[in-house]
């Protein structure tokens, strides 16, 4: 008599199926809940005040990060694989985004063009191509791994990076995002290279050209009339000089940061989100965690991206292969980038230039795609588990 298949294995089997990494989903949403209290918060009286609505900034963030909801459980159920076949397409429609900046569909807002109006939304081509990077520079990577081991080889792969990165400094004047992008690639890069010693010259070069740079501007050999970006770096040393113009910004964030002290004032009782502040939900929202939360939240919140960056790692160590390896870290390198930028530019570490916080700073599009990007790495978790 014929044996019956027993019922347990189709179990097992479709509970294995639907993993994810708990720690890391739990850790995304906990950045996203507080990330909607804190841009209540930051944003209420200047919401009160140009729009007659304290909840305005809220209800948006609310409605792009229940959409982001929705992607990150999409693109955490469709097998990651099938991404490779679309993206070249991902990735040439993302400089098409680019481009359509110039065209009618673009908007200026605070002075930037940077995003381009589709209906009722208002999308940032920068994100756009940060995911599309991400997944179309994987699948190149795969194809060209032996080239790796030189250095036109990693010149080559580092073309389809190059592309957007001068589209968007160019175009959308946007060298804070066309930095994030070359650095996502370069980790990825990194990552999948046998060889570490021209990335470790590549970094010391950098390095020595923006030292050489910094020097020029801070002794008056280089004048900072030739770029607002070299009046930044002037600021940047010297905040005070420039107080009521570019280091204004850094100055309140600063004062913010200081009068938080250990403890914070307490959540919603920060008074330079009182118009004093520029941008507190958006750029400099980290300012207004540590005046109203202390020094004691500042590092919950870096405790918080530390283990999602590690979780990310983890992940990305027991991919199934390396297409899979190469998407979570690229996902992982673009977070690690904004937030250490983001906190160092708060902190006045680096000159000023506009990086978001992931997860918590106000942005539709940021929130959109950076959760399109959790999807992604959960898929791969999923995919290793089911393994």
């Amino acid at each position: 008599m014929a044996r019956k298949r027993p019922v347990q294995t189709k179990i097992k089997k479709k509970s294995r199926a639907l993993f994810v990494d708990p720690s890391m989903l739990i850790v995304v949403m906990l950045l996203l809940c507080f990330g909607l209290i804190m841009v209540y918060s930051a944003s209420s009286y200047e919401a009160s005040v140009n729009f007659s609505d304290s909840t305005f900034y809220l209800r948006k963030q609310l409605g792009a990060s229940a959409l982001g909801i929705v992607c990150m459980i999409v693109f955490s159920r469709i097998d990651y694989h099938l991404m490779k076949k679309f993206a070249p397409y991902l990735y040439l429609g993302s400089l098409v985004s680019i481009i359509l900046v110039k065209t009618p569909l673009g908007m200026t807002i605070n002075g930037a063009n940077r995003w381009i109006r589709l209906g009722p939304l208002s999308v940032q081509p920068a994100e756009i191509v940060k995911l599309a990077l991400i997944v179309f520079l994987a699948g190149f990577i795969c194809s060209r791994k032996g080239q790796l081991t030189y250095f036109r080889g990693f010149l080559k792969c580092m073309i389809p990076a190059l592309i957007p990165t001068l589209m968007i400094y160019r175009i959308t004047r946007n060298l804070s995002s066309a930095l994030i992008i070359a650095g996502i690639a370069v980790i990825m890069l990194f990552v999948a290279s046998p060889r570490y010693w021209y990335y470790i010259l590549g970094a010391l070069g950098v390095g020595g050209v923006g030292f050489g740079l910094v020097y020029l501007v801070g002794s008056g050999i280089l004048p900072d009339n030739i770029s607002y970006r070299l009046t930044r770096v002037k600021a940047w040393l010297n905040p005070e000089a420039y107080a009521s113009n570019e280091g204004y910004q850094t100055l309140q964030a600063l004062y913010s940061i200081g009068s938080g002290g250990l403890t914070g004032k307490g959540l919603g009782q920060s008074i330079q989100k009182l118009g004093l502040v520029p941008e507190a939900q958006n750029d400099m929202i980290f300012s207004i965690i540590c005046e109203e939360l202390g020094l004691f939240g500042a590092f919950a919140v870096i405790i918080m991206f530390l283990i999602l960056i590690w979780r990310l790692l983890l992940v990305a160590t027991n991919a199934p292969d390396l297409f899979g390896a190469l998407l979570v870290v690229g996902v992982m390198g673009h977070i690690a980038l904004q937030v250490i930028l983001n906190i160092a530019v708060v902190t006045n570490v680096i000159p000023n230039t506009g990086v978001t916080l992931p997860f918590i700073s106000y942005g539709g599009t940021s929130i959109l795609f950076l959760m399109a990007e959790i999807g992604i790495s959960l898929n791969v978790s999923r995919a290793q588990k089911a393994d």
